[in-house]
């Protein structure tokens, strides 16, 4: 197995100032509660908002969430001021979330210098047990800071 490592030693800092440009996430309610070297967890406390018309948590949400936690375990790896951008993502929704809270991890599952390969999960507790609720494998591309420069000066 590949041994994942970070190539930004400020990497937790780089995640907390990312995190806190995430309006989207932040209108959600979904909140990061774990950031480490390849590896991101977070929560949602589920209200109507999130939920579709039969009562179970939309499909959307779930995506949504898996994209999070996956591009941030691909930001927790990259070199200090590239970025991350989802290149591809594709969610398998194994079980309705029907409780009031989901959990989310993400983590790299291969590193490459251009692309890493990554992998969520999400969950709910019912009846004290783990329940599986979707699992999502996603594509997430860098962009390098020197790209992001060229591709300012063209516009």
């Amino acid at each position: 197995m590949q041994e994942i490592k970070t190539y930004n030693p400020n990497f937790k800092e780089t995640i907390k100032t990312k995190v806190e440009r995430q309006l989207f996430m932040k209108q959600l309610g979904f909140e990061i509660t774990r950031i480490d070297v390849g590896v991101i967890e977070g929560e949602l406390d589920i209200t109507d908002l999130h939920r579709q018309h039969k009562g179970f948590v939309h499909g959307g949400i779930s995506a949504i969430l898996s994209d999070i936690v996956a591009g941030f375990a691909a930001v927790s790896v990259v070199q200090e001021g590239d970025e991350v951008v989802t290149a591809e993502i594709k969610v398998s929704y194994y079980n309705p979330a029907v409780t009031d809270k989901l959990f989310a991890k993400g983590w790299v599952e291969k590193q490459g210098r251009k692309m890493n390969f990554c992998e969520a999960q999400l969950w709910e507790m019912r009846n004290g047990e783990k329940v599986v609720v979707a699992k999502a494998t996603t594509t997430m591309a860098t962009i390098s800071k020197e790209e992001i420069e060229k591709a300012k000066n063209r516009s």
